[in-house]
């Protein structure tokens, strides 16, 4: 953990009383003492510092003050045809620890009807995962996340709703304009990835997501894993964007 993420109803005041996986972190990993001082962030919220206070049989308490802005939230969303629920499980914080705005998880022809009973699109079972990752970049926001098991009646009737301005590209292996090439379109600044399953979105799908102003990219000819393709694909779009804004690095 690069930061200590606190929730708002665990505060009394500007102390929190931690005896889970945090406390083990700042006591057995960072090694903090009493009066040391780690980073600390409140979820959805600025990031800061905190004093250890008490440290007693494996609890912590820390004196917070969150004076320090969060990062920009991210640029870029996720349309994801919902991979197999193992795939998934680990993907959560690493989505999360790359940083995207909005992750949108869909059915499609070639995902298993079946994928959509797992726990892993409970609330409980990816928040905890999205907030690892979150602690692991040192962020605070939390993506939103949206669930729909028909891929028509999202294109068609929701997706405005959630993505109503910026630039929307198709993600397939083949040969095609680079993301690196179309990033610097985007209206808003903001961009949508579609990433189909492992077997590749069928025709109809690809027709219906360039009818809704969906642009085809790619990456090579290489047909990359799920997880593969997703990171690499949030990797080369922060990059861009990080040029065109006047970054030079990573």
């Amino acid at each position: 953990m690069n930061l200590i993420l606190i929730e708002s109803p665990e505060l009394r005041g500007d102390r929190v009383h931690l005896s889970d996986a945090r406390a083990e972190h700042i006591t057995a990993v960072l090694k903090a003492r009493l009066g040391d001082e780690i980073r600390v962030g409140l979820l959805n919220g600025n990031r800061g510092r905190a004093a250890v206070i008490a440290i007693e049989k494996g609890a912590v308490e820390l004196d917070c003050r969150f004076d320090e802005p969060a990062p920009p939230p991210p640029r870029v969303d996720l349309l994801l045809a919902l991979p197999r629920p193992k795939v998934m499980r680990r993907l959560w914080a690493q989505l999360a620890a790359m940083g995207v705005g909005r992750i949108i998880l869909t059915n499609a022809w070639k995902v298993e009807k079946m994928y959509f009973d797992s726990h892993v699109l409970r609330p409980e079972g990816y928040r905890p995962p999205l907030i690892e990752g979150l602690q692991q970049a040192g962020d605070t926001r939390l993506p939103d996340v949206h669930v729909f098991k028909q891929f028509k009646i999202l294109i068609e009737d929701e997706l405005d709703g959630l993505f109503p301005d910026g630039l929307r590209l198709l993600a397939r292996p083949g040969e095609g304009s680079s993301v690196l090439d179309a990033v610097p379109a985007a209206r808003s600044g903001r961009v949508l990835l579609a990433v189909g399953p492992e077997g590749g979105w069928i025709p109809y799908e690809e027709e219906l997501l360039t009818a809704h102003g969906f642009l085809p990219v790619s990456m090579g000819t290489r047909p990359l894993r799920t997880d593969t393709a997703c990171l690499a694909l949030l990797a080369l779009a922060h990059a861009k964007q990080r040029r065109e804004a006047g970054y030079h690095s990573l």
